[in-house]
């Protein structure tokens, strides 16, 4: 009964607790083993002299850190955040529990060593790594595990400032951009649990220590001033870091431990000749925030704080960015509170530095509602509401005028990782619904089928379960465990699989979320999910269809429809009026077998030939602007033409440019009415579910005109290239086999049969038909009927053989070794065969076990 208890919206909230009770205590952990180490530091620098021990500290503290970091986790290095935003744009880095400890141990080391950063950058990474092991233990979809590495993210920052509010709106504001239910819900959630665990382990925040802060009409100017001045400093800030990492990258040629520990070494040097204040941060913040400082003591701590910070960033130390941002911040409000009291006597420096704070970390982060919570929720203090309001709005504004961008993706950005705009605003699978990837074409099993034939069945398939419908409703579904559990219990015999399967199986509906249905299918542990609409089978969806959508979103493919193609070249033959037929060429090896069958059709016919080439470029380039080399189609061309005139059929050409080549295709298709669409298929497979590639996949589902599939005798790869001379291929269509099995696509395929008959000087026609042992109603006459039409149309003998098999493909695969055939013409009878042809039933057998060449004929669909 557990499972129904754990519905996705309880689990959900279990998890989001889960995460924000981890993200919680690892942060106290955190701010006790800096807290300690920091104070075992300064307690030596007092029984040591401060320019030895500090030095001497900062190196070897800096080394362990980095060497921790270049060892077991690389990922861990700098404050974390951006790989974090980097995690949730889909860029594959990794984000769980070795993360987590790395992460730890090394911020650990680095910030009790004196390197100038925070700790709350790191609580970051932690809450997202824990949340990203969490994920991985309860599977999920990869929308729902982005909404927890987020929700991990808020309670690390929650329990790093006892902000949970701010944590929130750091994830909406910087990290995910999006506020849907379940971000908030879990976000919210992780942040709350977060924030309440810190602070019942740290106690308060500033607001113990802090005098009230004031604020009166006339100091809007000097608020202004603020903030203007600490926009200019921000943006000055986030171009120093960018700067001094792609120098210390390009300076310092050796691994990250040697990078920290020259930063902690001089770090070490320059705090061991300043004053002791500075060498506790936290202290130093509370004193700024008091403001007790004179101008001299707030322009130096702005100063020298400035350049250790930067010292520290250009070693990418394990660290956040938000302390050095609060502390820069308070010193620079100091000091234009230093400005007003000695232009008009107000002593107000707490509300100055609380509103520098909050002005400058947001200018720096382009996070001004999360500073500006941030500021207030460790204050509790309502009059600096306004301040911090005017201030970090106006100095928002002015660092993304001389700084534009977030200073985390720039740092992504020195590292080559680029994040795409629409990747990072929007899920892996917004706008995606079952319906967007579900394959239409199902091949289903009727209930009544017996057991024995369902295992026939599941023999030639590589499928492991299927749907059993009855008068088009879905009833249920079947499995090879089942058929397995069936066997061993003896229960074959008879029986019909009715008997077996599992009734209502999980359904999901066309217009369910991928995320969801990423999570039944792990959830369940299952393989496939039927698509229902209104009871009727419309489709299915298994893991390998979300798998490929995901694989396409994460080469940067967008959802949208793609551009179209881009014509190149085009010539013109003589319009006939009667009819045209699309011939796509690709491949130099059959693209000339291709034509004289294409030729041969459109001569009887009178039809126009079209030969297309489709030149395909990568999805970042543009159709239209794209140069291209035209000799290969143009070479193609001239074989088609040659040939064309010799037979006197109108052909036209035309070279495109696309992204798609199955799309491409399609486009030519509906351009204008087409009678037939001819492509030639290689034979490799593209996955293991079907023998199609995907190009010709997509097109055998979509296009709507008559379509013949061509796969070439295996002798024609086994020998040389064709013929320099075109009229001499190396390949023979003498022998002809022809399985009848009844339909439209039966009819289309007779229809087309004389016409290819011109291909060879003295064809033979062999037609033949495969029966069941246990047909009782088999009869011959349709076959007879067939041959007698044939003869009718060609004037020479027909062959007909009638053949008693189990397996239809078997049948036609040992005739055609026995008749020498060289061509195997196949025609659809019915859907159900056309769905083998896609998902690799009889072609499996045919097409794969036999040398000779294999023609499919489908009549045009609606």
């Amino acid at each position: 009964m557990l499972y129904k208890w754990l519905n996705p919206k309880r689990l959900a909230i279990l998890e989001a607790c889960l995460i924000g009770l981890l993200s919680g205590l690892t942060a106290v952990l955190l701010k006790y083993g800096i807290g300690w180490l920091g104070g075992w530091r300064v307690h030596i620098s007092h029984e040591i002299p401060a320019w030895i021990a500090l030095p001497a500290i900062g190196l070897t503290g800096g080394f362990l850190s980095g060497f921790l970091v270049e060892k077991f986790a690389t990922e861990a290095a700098g404050s974390g955040i951006p790989q974090v935003k980097a995690a949730l744009g889909y860029v594959p880095i990794a984000l769980n529990l070795r993360v987590a400890i790395v992460k730890i141990a090394s911020t650990i080391l680095a910030l009790g060593s004196g390197l100038a950063l925070g700790r709350q950058g790191p609580t970051v990474q932690i809450g997202a790594a824990i949340a990203g092991q969490v994920s991985q233990w309860i599977p999920n979809s990869p929308e729902y595990q982005r909404q927890l590495i987020a929700a991990g993210a808020a309670a690390g920052l929650a329990a790093g400032f006892n902000a949970p509010i701010a944590g929130v709106l750091f994830v909406i504001e910087e990290l995910l951009h999006d506020v849907s239910s379940l971000t908030l819900g879990t976000a919210i959630l992780a942040s709350f649990i977060g924030g309440v665990v810190s602070q019942i382990f740290t106690g308060q925040g500033l607001n113990q220590s802090l005098p009230q802060a004031q604020f009166f009409a006339q100091e809007i100017p000097f608020l202004m001033l603020l903030g203007l001045l600490v926009g200019c400093c921000a943006a000055l800030f986030n171009h120093g870091i960018l700067s001094v990492t792609q120098w210390s990258r390009r300076f310092f040629k050796m691994g990250l431990s040697g990078r920290i520990a020259i930063a902690g070494c001089l770090s070490g040097m320059a705090i061991s000749v300043l004053p002791s204040d500075f060498r506790d941060s936290t202290g130093l913040q509370v004193f700024l925030a008091m403001g007790q400082s004179d101008w001299l003591v707030n322009l130096g701590t702005f100063v020298v704080r400035f350049l250790l910070t930067l010292i520290a960033c250009s070693a990418e130390t394990p660290g956040g960015l938000f302390v050095p941002s609060l502390i820069l911040g308070a010193a620079l409000g100091s000091l234009v509170g230093n400005l007003e009291h000695f232009l008009l006597g107000y002593e107000h420096l707490t509300t100055y530095a609380l509103a520098g704070m909050g002005a400058f970390f947001g200018a720096v982060a382009k996070v001004p509602i999360t500073a500006f919570v941030i500021v207030f929720e460790t204050t509790m203090d309502f009059n600096i509401i306004l301040p911090l309001m005017i201030t970090s709005v106006i100095a928002y504004l002015c660092a993304d005028k001389y700084a534009p961008g977030s200073l985390y993706t720039h740092l992504l950005e020195l590292k080559g990782i680029y994040l795409q705009p629409e990747v990072v605003t929007e899920g892996l699978w917004d706008g995606l619904r079952a319906r967007d990837v579900m394959q239409r074409q199902v091949e289903t099993l009727p209930e009544q089928m017996q057991i024995n034939d369902a295992i026939e069945f599941f023999a030639r398939s590589r499928h492991r379960g299927f749907p059993v419908v009855s008068k088009g409703n879905l009833v249920g579904i079947i499995t090879q465990m089942d058929l397995a559990k069936a066997e061993d219990r003896q229960l074959a015999g008879d029986l019909s699989i009715d008997q077996i399967m599992t009734y209502k199986p999980i359904t999901v509906s066309p217009e369910e979320s991928l995320s969801q249905v990423l999570y039944l299918l792990s959830y369940y542990k299952l393989s496939r999910l039927p698509v229902i609409d209104r009871y009727k089978l419309v489709g299915i969806i298994t893991r390998s269809d979300i798998l490929r959508a995901q694989a396409k979103r994460l080469r940067g493919v967008s959802s949208q429809p793609k551009k179209p193609s881009y014509l190149v070249y085009q010539t013109r033959g003589t319009a006939t009026g009667r009819g045209r037929i699309i011939l796509p060429l690709g491949n130099p090896q059959t693209a000339s077998y291709l034509i004289e069958m294409g030729l041969a059709i459109a001569a009887e016919r009178n039809y126009e030939l079209e030969c297309l080439h489709v030149i395909c470029i990568p999805n970042h380039l543009s159709p239209s602007e794209t140069k291209v080399d035209l000799n290969p189609s143009l070479e193609l061309f001239q074989k088609a033409s040659t040939a064309a005139a010799n037979r006197q059929v109108s052909l036209h050409t035309q070279v495109r440019i696309s992204h798609d080549i199955g799309q491409t295709i399609l486009e030519v298709v509906s351009d204008r009415p087409t009678d037939l669409l001819m492509i030639g298929w290689h034979g490799t497979q593209a996955s293991t579910e079907r023998i199609f590639e995907n190009i010709v996949n997509q097109v055998v589902k979509q296009a709507t005109c008559d379509l013949m599939l061509v796969k070439f005798s295996d002798r024609l790869h086994r020998s040389n290239p064709f013929s320099q001379e075109f009229k001499k291929p190396n390949i023979s269509f003498n022998r002809w086999l022809i399985p009848i099995s009844g339909g439209a696509n039966t009819a289309s395929t007779l229809m087309l049969l004389p016409d290819l008959l011109s291909l060879a000087p003295y064809p033979e026609i062999c037609l033949c038909q495969v029966f069941a042992p246990n047909d009782e109603d088999y009869d011959p006459r349709q076959l007879e009927e067939c041959a007698h039409n044939l003869y009718q149309s060609l004037r020479f003998t027909v062959r007909q053989i009638s053949i008693c098999s189990k397996s239809v493909a078997d049948a036609i695969v040992d005739l055609a070794e026995q008749e020498r055939s060289d061509v195997i013409m196949l025609g659809a009878s019915h859907e159900s065969f056309l769905q083998q042809l896609v998902h690799g039933n009889i072609p499996e057998a045919i097409a794969r076990h036999s040398d000779q060449t294999i023609v499919i004929v489908r009549r045009a669909t609606n």
